[in-house]
């Protein structure tokens, strides 16, 4: 490479510039005072305390590097602390997938409640305890594969996406569902024990926040949407954790088009399997709370209730139809009784005026009869006369009324002469004709 050197002079100082010759002070310097100095700071007490336990550099920093680890430990303790198991400890780190990564990082108490700060505060304990540099420096023989664990259980936890994988098939963290025996003991057990059953299910509710099992007190409105809420449950659990890897290479296109496939069949067979499942369990609970039994019960009794009042009304009113008729048949037959009372009464006054009627026929004919066919007395009536007047007297009969007739036989009764009687039958012939009833000459004899 080539070096290009530039010049560069000094400014030149402008005309008139004296300041060497014009300086003044305006001040003098204070008096040196004698002062004593102490070291402090951590790279002080780092030096004192290598000199007080007469250690080196090296091996100052690894007890140190002891202390901040049992520091860590003893800090976080009360939350992310748990005992290892040996078994773990000795895992193949290629078996990643099969691996608990909560339990790697000693998370088994949280699991997916765990918060990112918790993770990375485990991580970080976990580390430092089995980190291979430090277990080299304590001249431990444990390999690295569980360090491996720890870090392939970190990577997975701390990836949103790989953890909601993991947290889909994590069945560690599902709570059994209570026997019969044990969830009958008490209304308290029962809700306490299947409570925690569907707090632990509602981690895969894709609506939040979930409805709550509730307790004795539950309102059946409450009781109504917690059920209705499980038996269509919509979960997000994708299974896709435990798919079979699919390979990378371009070269095998068919393999891996074939174990896409297989994934795909096997998520959707684990669906239907956990819905299920998730089936079942609300099935035995529902089987079991004591509510659904007080509600059906209570639906039961009003519906009793509305029976029976609809029987009831149904019997009210059937009765009240039931004398409604026997009223109307009552006063039906009341009705037919006065009718053929008042028929057989109407037939006997019918009768009694037909046989006034006769009656006073036969008093009309006979007062004719009795005045000698209205001839003088000691004469003898022919038979022409004699049917001339009994003609005039059915003539004018036929022309009046029952009262008119029993009228005029009560002015022909008890009379005898001729004069007499011929004077009533001319009145009343005279009437009938003054009304029209009767035609001038259609009487022979009563008329003249």
């Amino acid at each position: 490479m080539a070096i290009t050197q530039i010049s560069l002079p000094l400014p030149v100082l402008p005309e008139g510039w004296s300041a060497p010759n014009d300086f003044k002070a305006i001040g003098t310097l204070s008096t040196p005072n004698q002062r004593n100095l102490e070291p402090v700071g951590p790279h002080f007490l780092a030096h004192a305390r290598r000199k007080r336990h007469k250690r080196t550099f090296s091996e100052d920093e690894r007890i140190q590097a002891q202390e901040h680890v049992k520091k860590v430990e003893d800090d976080d303790g009360d939350n992310i602390s748990e005992p290892e198991d040996p078994l773990m400890l000795g895992r193949d780190a290629k078996d990643w997938k099969g691996q608990d990564h909560y339990a790697v990082l000693g998370l088994s108490k949280h699991r997916y409640r765990a918060t990112d700060s918790q993770i990375k505060r485990a991580h970080r304990k976990k580390v430092l305890r089995h980190h291979p540099d430090k277990r080299a420096a304590t001249g431990s023989s444990e390999d690295d594969s569980f360090f491996k664990c720890i870090q392939k259980a970190f990577e997975i936890l701390t990836d949103p996406a790989k953890r909601r994988q993991y947290d889909s098939i994590d069945e560690n963290a599902n709570v059994d569902p209570p026997s019969k025996k044990a969830a009958s003991k008490s209304p308290s057990t029962f809700y306490k024990l299947w409570g925690s059953v569907f707090e632990s299910e509602a981690r895969f509710s894709k609506i939040q926040p979930v409805p709550l099992l509730g307790n004795d007190k539950s309102t059946k409105e409450e009781v109504e949407e917690f059920y209705n809420f499980w038996f269509n449950f919509q979960s997000w659990r994708s299974f896709e954790y435990q798919d079979e890897d699919v390979p990378d290479d371009n070269e095998n296109r068919d393999q891996k088009r074939h174990v896409e496939r297989k994934n795909n069949n096997a998520r959707k067979k684990k669906k239907t399997e956990d819905t299920a499942r998730l089936r079942q369990l609300v099935d035995d609970c529902l089987a079991g709370d004591e509510r659904i039994k007080k509600f059906r019960k209570e639906a039961r009794a009003g519906k009793d209730k509305k029976r029976l009042d609809r029987e009831a009304e149904e019997k009210r009113i059937a009765e009240e139809a039931k004398k409604a008729k026997e009223e109307q048949e009552r006063l039906l037959k009341e009705k037919e009784v006065a009718e053929k009372a008042e028929k057989a009464e109407g037939k006997k006054a019918k009768d009694a005026a037909k046989n006034a009627a006769k009656k006073n026929k036969r008093v009309l004919k006979g007062s004719v009869k009795d005045a000698n066919y209205l001839l003088p007395e000691g004469e003898s009536a022919p038979a022409k006369r004699i049917d001339e007047v009994l003609g005039d007297v059915e003539a004018v009969m036929g022309k009046i009324d029952n009262e008119e007739l029993a009228s005029l036989a009560g002015k022909l009764g008890g009379l005898k002469l001729a004069e007499e009687v011929g004077g009533v039958w001319k009145e009343e012939v005279k009437r009938l004709e003054g009304q029209g009833r009767l035609k001038a000459g259609e009487t022979k004899i009563l008329g003249s």
